[in-house]
């Protein structure tokens, strides 16, 4: 999915996307009721897409904050490894690892993402069941 695509999904979420300064442990952030994602200014491409593609995650899911710590991480976990799926195609994965063996940098720089979403992809191979995509809307399921 590209990034024109995510902002397309979370506008026919009805989520407006804002670019503002955010605490500096934050990249991104979602708030379901306000329906609003809101990323750190000056981040680099590749981080920056990363982190559109997880809070378009939390939207898609209609997250909202977890005080139970357990919890509040398999979220997060959750929305990297949906990020990961929607950015990242198992071709693209395939080929990445093959030209650079394996090196989980080298690849998140060849496929335009975080080293995080590398992981959380690796995941997802590991364990397919445990993400469950749901249905993400487009222009012409409206």
């Amino acid at each position: 999915m590209t990034d024109d695509e995510l902002l397309d999904t979370l506008d026919l979420l009805g989520v407006r996307v804002t670019i503002d300064e955010l605490p500096p442990d934050r990249d991104g952030e979602y708030e379901h009721g306000l329906r609003i994602v809101r990323l750190r200014p000056g981040m680099a491409r590749r981080l920056h897409r990363s982190v559109l593609a997880h809070e378009c995650a939390h939207a898609v899911y209609g997250d909202v904050p977890l005080r139970d710590p357990h919890h509040a991480e398999r979220q997060e976990t959750r929305a990297d490894e949906w990020a990961a799926r929607t950015l990242v195609s198992v071709d693209d994965y395939a080929r990445a690892e093959s030209i650079h063996d394996g090196h989980v940098d080298a690849m998140a720089l060849e496929l335009d993402v975080t080293v995080d979403l590398i992981r959380a992809f690796q995941r997802t191979l590991r364990h397919p069941r445990a993400l469950r995509m749901p249905g993400i809307p487009t222009s012409a399921s409206r």
